[in-house]
């Protein structure tokens, strides 16, 4: 029994761990985002079943043991410096050619402090943790070593894993999808300066999840980006 199960995990291993399995499988759920359908699933599923043939060694996905003290506080000056980058710089410019950025299905957060936290749960949890773990942490890591695990491979699979997180978010309109993209570009750069350290990345994307689902339950999520708005058109 103990041969027979080795031999499925191997068999299984070898699969999932193929090149052509791992570009399929990114380019189906890419297009998936692309006509507004669910690609994360077939994510979840890989990811679980890789962990499982690798006997749950966190470290094929980028996320070993990190310096705890040192990655917070970069976590935390990061998630600040994107926020600045989004609210001040890019969301106000795109929403002059693409439109307000929609942010309908969040809308019931403000002022309910049970649906606030509930969001905050799911924030950190789906957010923070699952879309680093596919995008950065599988997207760009793999692709990157498929390519050549180069410097250049990695960036150029930086901008593939941003196009296909810009995209996931089809829901809040181009303005939405473009800034999503932005952000998810900048936080596969901050993977690709610590490859072995997924957890940065997670907490940065965790802070600023909480940061704008803070705004949102307090009603101000506009005020920044409505403010340079006034004073650039």
């Amino acid at each position: 029994m103990g041969k027979s199960n080795l031999t499925i995990r191997v068999k299984i291993g070898n699969f999932v761990t193929n090149p052509v399995f791992i570009v399929t499988l990114i380019t189906v759920s890419f297009l998936l985002y692309f006509i507004e359908q669910p690609g994360t699933p077939l994510f979840y599923i890989t990811i679980l079943i890789t962990l499982w043939v690798k006997k749950w060694d966190w470290k094929y996905f980028g996320i070993t043991r990190p310096n705890w003290p040192k990655t917070i506080i970069k976590a935390f000056i990061f998630s600040i410096c994107l926020f600045i980058l989004s609210d001040f710089l890019i969301t106000p410019f795109l929403e002059l050619y693409f439109g307000k950025l929609d942010l309908s299905e969040v809308s019931d957060i403000v002022g309910n402090v049970s649906n606030y936290l509930l969001y905050l749960f799911l924030g950190w949890i789906f957010g923070g943790f699952c879309e680093e773990i596919i995008f950065r942490g599988y997207v760009i890591k793999r692709l990157a070593i498929i390519f050549g695990d180069t410097n250049k491979t990695w960036l150029l699979s930086a901008i593939i894993a941003s196009i296909g997180f810009g995209y996931m978010h089809y829901y809040q309109g181009p303005s939405g999808i473009i800034t999503a993209g932005i952000i998810g570009f900048m936080l596969g750069l901050i993977f690709i300066y610590n490859r072995n350290n997924l957890i940065l990345p997670i907490l940065t994307h965790g802070i600023y999840n909480m940061i704008a689902m803070t705004l949102i339950y307090l009603g101000k999520e506009r005020m920044i980006t409505d403010w340079v708005l006034k004073f650039i058109s």
